[in-house]
This record gives structure tokens, sequence and C-alpha cells, in this order.
């Protein structure tokens, strides 16, 4: 799965050339596909606009582009996941996403199940309704998990290890805090004792067209640069699951 190359991504890229980040060396413990990673201390995440949903309102499936703080393309996302569920389900679906490098090889992959949201998060205080993706890196190997944990009214999550184990929280934002057109909106990673913040996974503002007609979203990451690298794989996958949880599209509503 992981030595497979991806045709019609191989087309993309034929037809749309990106700045790729050259690959670095990783070193011989450094997981396949990750080597990128290991240069880093912040990434953009940004998510590819569909024409047809823009005018449609038909959920497709979402795409983004991974760049590094140069605008270098370093992976390629792109969502799978079944076309009734994404109609009918909306943000809550469940989705297979694949990360790819500039082969078309892919490197990273994110899997979220179904879970049903419990009349809107504030009451979701259930652990069957908590949310939860699993991260492999590369595909086959577990990298960590990020699940949801009870937070009352804001948004909590714990990052864990491939045996289980708390590394990190994600500290977002109350459920019900209204944030002004400009402003970014962060999910603050703090350390596994709560005393230290080490970086963000911001919802970042693009402009009000984009804002309020597309589900199109941009995010920018930030982690320290010593940070293992199953850890920082594991936080790209918190960026998707908390696209999907608070900024998807739900219907012909806008989640912020």
């Amino acid at each position: 799965m992981a030595g497979r190359v991806n045709p019609a991504f191989m087309q993309q890229q034929q037809q749309q050339p990106e700045n790729w980040m050259p690959k670095p060396s990783g070193g011989s413990d450094c997981p396949p596909g990750l080597e990128y990673l290991t240069q880093l201390d912040q990434v953009l995440v940004k998510q590819k606009k569909e024409f047809f949903e823009m005018v449609t309102g038909w959920e497709t499936k979402n795409k983004y582009v991974v760049k590094n703080s140069m605008g270098q393309q370093i992976y390629y996302a792109k969502e799978h996941s079944d076309n009734c569920q994404r109609q009918c389900c909306g943000n809550q679906r469940a989705f297979e996403m694949t990360v790819e490098d500039n082969t078309g090889q892919e490197v990273i992959h994110i899997s979220r199940p179904y879970k049903c949201m419990c009349y809107g998060q504030c009451f979701s205080c259930s652990k069957c309704c908590f949310d939860t993706v699993t991260v492999e890196a590369p595909p086959g190997r577990v990298a960590g998990k990020v699940k949801q944990i009870y937070g009352c009214c804001e948004a909590k999550y714990k990052i864990e290890d491939k045996d289980g184990d708390t590394v990190l929280y994600i500290d977002g934002p109350s459920y019900c805090k209204c944030y002004c057109p400009g402003d970014d909106i962060p999910f603050k990673l703090v350390t596994k004792d709560r005393e230290h913040e080490i970086g963000r996974v911001s919802k970042q503002w693009s402009n009000l067209l984009q804002e309020y007609f597309t589900d199109a979203d941009n995010f920018g990451i930030t982690f320290p640069k010593d940070l293992h690298l199953d850890a920082k794989a594991t936080i790209i996958g918190a960026c998707f699951l908390i696209d999907f949880m608070f900024f998807e599209r739900s219907g012909n509503n806008r989640r912020h």
C-alpha cells in the first residue's frame, strides 16, 4: 500500500506543477515519508476549493495541500468516503485520508470512524460519542491517535503515541465563543502535564467570500522542531479532524 503510486495524482501533477520541497535525508530511524517533517516547526494546510460544490451545494471529497512556511508543498491529502455519508451525515461522516508525497506514494494514512453527535458538541458527554482518528505513518504502522475528551463546553483532545500513552493535549476554544471576521481560531498544543503551550493548530481567516460561501479552510500548525516525528504526523491528523468537526459544511450551514 505504501509503495503504490496513484495514477490520478501523477496526472494532476503533470497538469499543474507545484513547487515541492526537496526531500531531506531523515536518517535510518526515520519512518519513510516523514523526512520532510524533520526540518520543520511549522506547516500550512490549505483546503482546495471545489467549484462544483460551491455552485451546487453537493458535498464532494475534501482535498488539501500541506506546505512549509516558504510555500513549498510537502504533501497532498485526499479524503476517501462514502457519497451517501457525505450528503446525509455531513461533518460526522467516516473517512479515510490518504496523504501522499510528490511521487504519489502514500506516506500517511488517517482513519476516522463514524460517531454520532449527541445533539451538538456541548452535549456529547458520552465516550461513545467522542471522535477519534488513527494515524498511520507509513500506512500499516500506527504513529498515534487523536481522541476527543470531555471538556464541558470546550473543544479538547488528547494525542496518544503508538502504545496508547498520552503525549500531548489540545485545548480548543469554547463551542459557544464567537469570533469576529479576521480572527484566527486557536487550538493550543500543551504538554501532558498541562503546564506549557508548545504549539498550535490555528484556523486562519482567509477572506469574506471564502469563509462564508465555501468550506475551503486554511490552517497553520506550529510545533517544536525536535518533536517526535510520530507526534508531528499525528498533529497533522488532528488538524483534519478539527476541520471536519468544526469548520466543515453541514447541510447549507457553516460551523464556526
